[in-house]
């Protein structure tokens, strides 16, 4: 597909026109994000704004703390399909626009830390995986059975499909290395950590 352009200043009477030719004809492309949202209570309105605001066609959010596995519609035309347990810890969800939501094929309620939500898109599949990884103080049983169930999770995806994640995956800085200081300051997460609980 080519367009055409119409360059120069008007004025002087010099509009030239000049081609351009799309590179990815027939691809959909779109925005897509990841938020900890500390709890979705209280806030749908708030981040429908915010992928207004943001233009993102699709938001994975952690930390839902809602109970139950649903899909609840939001403001503005978003979908929120969420994963979540019976005493409302942690939780996961995606947020999908008005245009991506009727292409939704499978809604994989894994746990409430990992749901992968199949679409069809642009003429192909894409499998986009929210997840939230164990925080610092979980037990080391916990956190290997989260990685093991991302790594199932992504592994069993079809080789064809355009795989997206959204996560919070609770990662912290170790140890000081030069040229840090411009990205975490004096020092590094870790060490901020344990000087504040001292």
């Amino acid at each position: 597909m080519a367009l055409r352009n119409g360059l120069g200043l008007p004025d002087h009477g010099r509009v030239q026109l000049k081609e351009r030719v799309c590179q990815n004809e027939g691809v959909y492309t779109f925005r897509t994000g990841s938020l900890n949202v500390g709890t979705m209570t209280g806030k749908s309105r708030e981040i429908a704004d915010l992928m207004s605001r943001r233009r993102l066609k699709i938001l994975c959010v952690q930390e839902t703390r809602w109970k139950g596995n649903k899909a609840k519609e939001l403001a503005e035309g978003y979908k929120l399909y969420y994963s979540g347990t019976k005493n409302g810890r942690y939780g996961v969800g995606i947020i999908l626009a008005k245009e991506l939501k009727e292409g939704v094929s499978e809604v994989d309620r894994k746990s409430d830390r990992i749901m992968p939500v199949k679409l069809e898109v642009g003429g192909g599949r894409a499998t986009n995986i929210c997840a939230y990884a164990p925080q610092l103080g979980c037990e080391v049983e916990e956190k290997d059975a989260f990685w093991k169930d991302l790594d199932q999770v992504v592994a069993g995806i079809p080789e064809e499909e355009r795989v997206f994640v959204g996560a919070d995956l609770n990662g912290h800085v170790e140890k000081r290395r030069s040229g840090e200081e411009r990205v975490h300051g004096d020092w590094s997460v870790r060490e901020r950590m344990q000087k504040e609980s001292e």
